[in-house]
């Protein structure tokens, strides 16, 4: 049985006039960005993709870091960004949505760098970490509202906008964290 091979549909205008379509399985063996945004399967998750996305990010990271070093570590996020920009955008015009709750490659980039400025660290402030920037990242007020509203759109404006808001509940994230260490040393 041979499966006819997904054609993806023509780049959307600013305002989309098509139904937004289902991030599946097969969709993500479709193209090599969609396997990046949809988080390598995580995305797929039927609940809470974001939490999913992160924790894949988390786990990826820890198995990371056993072989890299700080400086590769940011190399490697470095490089993330800049792909997953373009991964982002791709299989977002693919699924005629502006930010799917699918894709998840911003929550991976966003959280590789607070687990790249926060190690090493123990278990539980990896935890905290982990459960501020989910927080952050799915409540979306004050900067992260305003970056989530702000940069979404379809070409490269889209992948950026997708990654935005994650990356500035990042720096909240370690913005928080700053403080509480400084408080509670």
């Amino acid at each position: 049985m041979h499966a006819e091979p997904f054609t993806p549909p023509p780049a959307a205008p600013a305002a989309a006039t098509t139904t937004p379509l289902r991030a599946t399985a097969r969709f993500m063996r479709t193209h090599p960005a969609h396997w990046i945004a949809l988080g390598f399967g995580s995305g797929l998750s039927p609940v809470a993709p974001g939490t999913a996305g992160t924790l894949w990010a988390w786990l990826a990271w820890l198995v990371l870091s056993r072989w890299l070093d700080t400086a590769a570590l940011g190399m490697v996020l470095a490089a993330s960004a800049v792909v997953g920009w373009w991964a982002c955008t791709v299989t977002a015009r693919h699924l005629n949505d502006l930010d799917p709750s699918n894709i998840v490659w911003d929550e991976v980039v966003a959280f590789w760098l607070v687990l790249w400025l926060v190690m090493p660290a123990g278990f539980w402030t990896q935890l905290v970490a982990f459960v501020l920037f989910r927080v952050f990242d799915a409540v979306k007020r004050g900067p992260v509202g305003w970056a989530d509203r702000t940069f979404h759109g379809f070409g490269p404006r889209g992948g950026f906008g997708i990654l935005a808001d994650d990356v500035v509940a990042a720096f909240i994230t370690l913005l928080v964290m700053a403080g509480w260490r400084t408080l509670f040393p």
